[in-house]
């Protein structure tokens, strides 16, 4: 069977974007072994002929209903599968899904029957409510950054805000690049319905929200701008952590540069 996206450039773009990111994941330690997941809604780049594709699985069910995915087509990346290999092989070590009628279940499309992540009902319910938002966010990722990580262990670190603050301060570009700041999620079992409860009320507020001793959740406009948001804040943890490391504390931005910031480049908080 030829490949889905034969003849399909855009998805074809998309779906090498998310190769190119998958790559960014693995090279940067964000990604070991299996870790992380991304899922991206691809129902703009569907034709009649994507839609009129039989099924290559049995029907799977969701695990929850979604009314706001009718009809949506999904790039999920395939549980088990590690980033390194779906950055050179984005379609076997990922597939796309179609979202039944029932909205609670869903088959594999193409290109292999790769079972999608064992994480999908987080990441379909954050897809669900990006859409019932009117958001024109369509991609989700979830991986490992080690220095945001190592932060999440210091109990002080995790107020409302109090990272936030610290990355913004350690380096202007964080602030504006993203400028809705990091949320925080307290420790939850991996996977667990009570874990993506809490992602999903963060994501009220953030682009970005850290989970406790695990990883970070971002959603963007595409893959490659929830990337990026995770990477600059990576960078401020790093510039955090080297400072500390020197044996001193860093000074950071003051609140008043931080507000210029914000007045300057027109930034939401």
């Amino acid at each position: 069977m030829k490949s889905i996206l034969i003849g399909r450039p855009q998805l074809e773009k998309e779906v090498n974007k998310i190769a190119e990111v998958a790559g960014y994941l693995w090279q940067n330690g964000w990604a070991e072994r299996n870790g992380g997941n991304i899922t991206v809604n691809i129902t703009e780049f569907v034709d009649d002929e994507i839609r009129n594709m039989a099924p290559i699985s049995d029907v799977k069910q969701i695990g929850v209903t979604l009314p706001a995915l009718k009809g949506c087509y999904f790039y999920c990346k395939g549980t088990g599968k590690r980033m390194r290999d779906l950055a050179r092989r984005p379609m076997e070590n990922g597939s796309v899904i179609r979202i039944l009628d029932d909205c609670a279940s869903y088959v594999i499309i193409a290109d292999n029957a790769v079972m999608p992540t064992s994480e999908l009902p987080s990441h379909l319910t954050v897809h669900a409510h990006l859409i019932e938002s009117g958001s024109a966010y369509k991609a989700t990722v979830h991986t490992h950054p080690i220095e945001l990580v190592a932060m999440s262990h210091n109990r002080d670190f995790l107020g409302k805000d109090v990272l936030t603050n610290i990355l913004w301060s350690m380096i202007p570009e964080t602030k504006a690049f993203c400028p809705l700041g990091l949320g925080v999620v307290p420790y939850e079992l991996p996977g667990s319905n009570m874990l993506a409860d809490a992602t999903l009320k963060e994501l009220e507020d953030y682009d970005v929200v850290l989970w406790e001793k695990h990883g970070v959740f971002a959603k963007g406009l595409d893959v490659m701008d929830a990337f990026d948001q995770i990477d600059v804040l990576s960078k401020s943890a790093k510039i955090y952590i080297n400072s500390r490391c020197m044996g001193y504390e860093p000074e950071g931005m003051s609140k008043e540069q931080m507000a210029e910031m914000t007045k300057a480049f027109n930034l939401p908080r």
